[in-house]
């Protein structure tokens, strides 16, 4: 195979990679509700369940790349916290012992993800394209995801298999054996390259037991053992790989990985040279070192290199967190994601923890702002670029609206006054607006991409009226941001002024397009596209005066009934 042909393959397998993980992240967080994400932080609670997670669960797929690819989706998804999948890393790494071990006992390397991958792939493409509900079509999408994840892994397996059965690699592979930094190097290199940190130990396992270190056994499982240590490093970058396109928080937890390993990679090194650990490993094994057990003697040493360091990464998992966040800082625009005042310990001393609810209500208020600001910048500059950063805010609204949910769903288990009692239905559907707004947010966008798609353009009085709808839409904003954060009613009276301008002018305009098309003053596609945006805006405006409503009857439920009764909200 000429070298032009291993990159097109290492390129081909390594999109087929990233895609397959987007898919899978993606349907992830669209399936992913209150209850997946309270069993996993249940499980993952304490840190020695995490780590039998991982090391469990990559057992039972006997890839290490499968459980901290599957981890950092999930931290991309939300669904686990950096310091969960730090630990549920640790385990992985324990996990993946067992395929060495299998390898030593039976002469093979166990079950293989991928040869299931194209009838997972089937499978999930039919369940996506057939099946009913959502729900299942987004099973069928992280099915779909997870066999292309693998395939892209095999095909890069395949495009460098030549190296397992190269005599001259086989050469470099013992010469370097000699030189333990680039033994670990090659290790590291190896392992890359093949994408499976199981089978480059494989590869070294063969040659030990073919005599390629020498027949001298103490020696040559010195002369392994860096190998070994370089492949603890180059099974990183499977999740490296995997965190490339995903969040501060997924990135942060790939590079926990890495560190972790390269950590243990240096404090062992140092014994190997010495020969130290060669002697230590020969020592706590129960057989004696020959040609026929030296498979046994290396699955022996990457156990306990493993383990030892997963032992002594427990206690220290908070350490390890403040190190990457220190090497990943969270941007600005990210330190938005997530609620980060709402405190659990205030739940014992209600009054503050409805402030700290108002306070992350006008936080997400304020992101519902920009998502919709940023969609009808969209709409008017054409620039689709934007559809990324009005979906990001468009997930923040989502994140929010399930905290907040869940904080007061814990915060109504306490005995509360009546006055405070009756506010909890309010803010949940304060926050349900806000999510929706969200939602139309995207509607605009797609609105924005109808219309560049099919190389649409406004005239100067469609641009005039869409910025007065926008205008209207910040000034309604501002209201309802005052009324939330001082509980004046005169706020949201300004906002209900405001909103009735809005569906007056939704009127209006449904009508002055109507008339245009009819009279060839537009064409009738831009004027259906006019009237969708012209729609979507009045609905943002709709939920804006839900909120301003709830603050006018000072967030109390019997008296929101009332209102819901004559038809005001």
């Amino acid at each position: 195979m000429s070298m032009i042909e291993m990159l097109l393959g290492l390129v081909g397998g390594l999109g087929l990679f990233l895609f397959g993980m987007t898919l899978m992240s993606d349907a992830m967080k669209a399936i992913a509700g209150g209850r997946l994400k309270q069993l996993l932080t249940a499980l993952t609670r304490k840190r020695i369940v995490a780590v039998a997670l991982g090391a469990v669960a990559t057992m039972l797929v006997q890839s290490s790349s499968a459980t901290t690819v599957m981890t950092v989706g999930f931290v991309n998804a939300g669904l686990l916290s950096l310091r969960q999948s730090l630990c549920v890393v640790l385990g992985a790494n324990v996990g993946t012992t067992i395929t060495a071990w299998l390898v030593s006992i039976f002469g093979f390397g166990g079950f293989k993800i991928t040869a299931y991958a194209l009838p997972i792939v089937g499978v999930g493409f039919f369940m996506h394209v057939l099946a009913r509900s959502q729900r299942n079509k987004q099973i069928g999408m992280i099915l779909l995801g997870f066999g292309l994840l693998f395939i892209g892994v095999d095909f890069m397996q395949l495009t460098f298999a030549p190296i397992k059965d190269s005599a001259e690699a086989q050469q470099v592979l013992i010469r370097l054996s000699s030189y333990p930094l680039l033994a670990v190097l090659a290790g590291t290199v190896l392992t890359i390259l093949m994408q499976s940190s199981s089978a480059s130990i494989m590869v070294i396992q063969v040659l030990a037991l073919q005599g390629a270190f020498g027949t001298d056994w103490p020696i040559a499982m010195n002369l392994v053992l860096p190998f070994i240590l370089g492949d603890n490093i180059g099974t990183t970058i499977t999740a490296q790989l995997a965190a490339s396109r995903a969040s501060r928080n997924a990135k942060r937890a790939a590079m926990g990985h890495t560190i972790f390993n390269v950590i243990g990679v240096l404090y062992v090194l140092p014994l190997v040279w010495i020969g130290v650990f060669g002697r230590f490993v020969s020592w706590v094994t129960p057989w004696q070192l020959s040609q026929s057990t030296i498979m046994a003697e290396m699955a022996a040493a990457n156990t306990i290199i493993k383990v030892v360091n997963t032992a002594l990464f427990i206690p220290l998992i908070g350490v390890l967190e403040a190190i990457v966040v220190r090497l990943i800082p969270m941007r600005a625009e990210e330190a938005e994601e997530k609620p980060v005042v709402l405190e659990e310990h205030l739940l014992q001393t209600p009054v503050i923890a409805f402030e700290q609810v108002s306070l992350e209500i006008q936080r997400m208020t304020k992101i519902a702002r920009k998502a919709s600001r940023k969609a009808i910048s969209t709409l008017i500059d054409g620039d689709v670029k934007s559809r990324k950063t009005v979906l990001k805010r468009e997930e923040q609204t989502d994140e929010f609206q399930y905290e907040i949910t869940a904080y007061l769903s814990k915060l109504a288990l306490h005995a509360l006054p009546q006055e405070l009692s009756s506010r909890i239905p309010v803010l949940l559907h304060t926050v349900n607006d806000l999510e929706r707004i969200g939602d139309l947010a995207v509607n605009i966008v797609e609105i924005a991409e109808r219309k560049t798609s099919r190389n649409l353009k406004f005239k100067d009085p469609a641009l005039k009226e869409i910025r007065q709808l926008e205008s209207l839409l910040m000034e309604m904003f501002e209201h309802v941001l005052d009324a939330i954060k001082r509980g004046n009613p005169a706020d949201a009276s300004q906002a209900m002024d405001v909103e009735q301008k809005l569906n007056r002018m939704q009127v209006s305009l449904r009508k002055e397009y109507a008339q245009r098309i009819s009279a060839n003053g537009c064409s009738p596609e831009v004027g259906l596209v006019l009237i969708d945006f012209v729609d979507n805006a009045e609905k943002i405006g709709d939920h804006l005066a839900n909120i301003a409503q709830s603050v006018m009857v000072g967030l109390q439920w019997d008296h929101h009934e009332d209102l819901r009764l004559t038809g005001a909200v």
